[in-house]
Order: structure tokens, then C-alpha cells, then sequence
């Protein structure tokens, strides 16, 4: 379990990526490779606060799988792992999603 809570609008994500085999048989280590734009959702800040004062909920849960925008994107390690947190905004898109 991650022991970590984003705040307001944020979601910490673990990137999905792996060594690459190419044709020839080379393997590409995941720290040669650009930053992957696909994580897991581990942790989920509560939500933002609206002008009127109540809170817009995440539409993002523990367990999607995302495409964020690299952009906004913020690396952070925890306990050693490496992860990113990104803003509800900075989420695309939420890959193979049963529906709410």
C-alpha cells in the first residue's frame, strides 16, 4: 500500500513501462526510454474546490489505467519507488474502464 495522500485535484500514478527487446535482440532498459505517457492510479486526492465552496469530486479511482499528458506530470519517489503525480486535468483519458 502506498503511503502516500495527493492533495485537492491530484492523482499519483505508477507508470506502466518495460524493457524493450528490439528486432535484433537488444534489450532497452525502461531507464533508456522516454517517460511512458500510461500509469496505474495509486492514490487520489479528494477533489478541487469550486468558487461556491464545494468540492468537484475525481473522476479517476485506485486501480484505472490512465493516459496523462506528460507535460504535467511531476516525478516524486516514495519509499524508494518512482511515480508521478499529476492534476485531474493533466488526465486524458481512462484505458479499459468499466463504467461508472
Amino acid at each position: 500500500m502506498l503511503n502516500a495522500m495527493p492533495t485537492e485535484d491530484r492523482v499519483i500514478l505508477k507508470l506502466t513501462h518495460e524493457d524493450k527487446v528490439t528486432e535484433s535482440g537488444f534489450v532497452i532498459p525502461k531507464d533508456a526510454q522516454p517517460i511512458p505517457n500510461q500509469g496505474e492510479v495509486v492514490a487520489v486526492g479528494l477533489g478541487r474546490y469550486a468558487d461556491n465552496g464545494t468540492i468537484i469530486l475525481m473522476d479517476v479511482r485506485v486501480g484505472d489505467k490512465v493516459v496523462f499528458d506528460k507535460s504535467m506530470a511531476y516525478g516524486i519517489k516514495i519509499d524508494g519507488e518512482d511515480y508521478v503525480t499529476v492534476p485531474s486535468l493533466g488526465i486524458l483519458a481512462i484505458v479499459d474502464s468499466p463504467p461508472y
